[in-house]
């Protein structure tokens, strides 16, 4: 049984203690959502309160939606996993250091063994999915295809904009934008109304806040934030209302905590409408044949935990999860059957620090 007044406390705390400005929280048994609280502000300065359908970012939980929605290509046949992304993509064939060629598979981008980076820092014509834009996503992915890979592909784990050119190959075999087919495969039979590489309404979308010494101070127009990691990282709230900015698959789209856990529900519960259930129980396995960190491995939808101990998490073994750089993450056990997401406004607290560690532990303790 889930412990409520565990999680309640975890994230009021997290407010109170104004680290968070606010935050939903939802979890889910099976096909039935047992928690969920709306804890905070929506919007700090304006006095309004968090509720359960606000809108947030997305950022990188937008990657899974796209996975799925090549996975739910598969199931129809439209495409192979261990195709070459060349097939779809003909003028995407970037090279190693010594001039070579390899093959990229799609199954090589789901899990981010692809040879490709976040780190493209020496084109400032790229664009990852936080930054503002004018470009389309073919003019995007033609300047990362100009890049040297990092590694061999298959040979390393680094995360990427590999889902980016996952959502080139569901746009082009779809014949429209990402969105559609985005719409088509998951979020239309889904139910998710409020997911979209958009604001389905601008009202109840979230502020944005970066983590201050005080507080967290409202983000401005771009808003550069040290981040976690010993570096910095520009945040353009402005990019989900640009039209012209590409649709990213690595973290473009909006959604909120409802929506979000129909699709996590629809995972554990063998692919609901939109994945057969061997493709859904597929999905959350490991697909490594090695740790990518210590005790960590990577399914097709996030990261994969192999040994809780040596991977210092406060999941259980079997379990899937990542997060939003916007402060959000999630997690999925397919023993349990136990989900959870939780949206904030406050980067990086909300996704990255000791709230994620406190909040996965209250969740997942069997």
């Amino acid at each position: 049984m889930i412990n409520k007044s565990a999680i309640d406390a975890v994230v009021d705390d997290a407010v109170a203690a104004k680290k968070l400005v606010g935050a939903v929280v939802m979890v889910s048994e099976g096909d039935e959502i047992v928690y969920r609280h709306a804890s905070g502000l929506s919007d700090r300065e304006a006095g309004l309160p968090m509720r359960e359908d606000t809108i947030f970012r997305a950022a990188s939980l937008t990657k899974p939606i796209v996975a799925a929605t090549i996975l739910a290509m598969k199931d129809r046949q439209l495409l192979r996993l261990e195709d070459p992304l060349s097939t779809y993509l003909p003028y995407f064939r970037p090279k190693l250091v010594d001039a070579t060629e390899p093959v990229i598979t799609l199954r090589q981008l789901l899990t981010h063994t692809a040879g490709l980076t976040y780190d493209y820092s020496k084109d400032p014509r790229i664009s990852a999915g936080l930054t503002d834009t004018n470009s389309s996503l073919d003019e995007v992915l033609g300047l990362i295809a100009e890049q040297k890979l990092a590694y061999a592909p298959g040979t390393s784990w680094l995360y990427s904009m590999a889902i980016d050119v996952l959502g080139g190959v569901a746009a082009a075999l779809h014949g429209g934008t990402l969105g559609e087919a985005v719409t088509h495969y998951v979020t239309g039979p889904l139910g998710m109304k409020d997911t979209a590489f958009g604001v389905t309404d601008a009202t109840r979308l979230t502020p944005t806040y970066a983590d201050g010494e005080a507080e967290p101070v409202r983000m401005d127009e771009p808003h550069a934030a040290k981040n976690p990691w010993g570096g910095v990282t520009t945040f353009s709230p402005k990019r989900i209302f640009n039209e012209r900015a590409f649709q990213s698959g690595g973290g473009g789209m909006a959604t909120t905590a409802p929506d979000y856990m129909r699709f996590l529900m629809a995972i554990t519960e063998g692919g609901g409408t939109i994945l057969a259930p061997e493709t859904a129980a597929d999905a959350v396995r490991n697909h490594m044949g090695y740790e990518r960190d210590a005790g960590q491995g990577f399914s097709l939808l996030g990261s994969y935990v192999i040994d809780p101990v040596r991977a210092d998490l406060t999941l259980p073994a079997g379990a899937n999860n990542w997060g939003g750089i916007y402060g959000h993450i999630w997690s999925l056990d397919p023993k349990t059957k136990i989900s959870a997401v939780s949206l904030s406004n406050t980067a990086f607290y909300g996704g990255e620090l000791a709230y994620p560690r406190a909040l996965r532990r209250a969740v997942h303790a069997q």
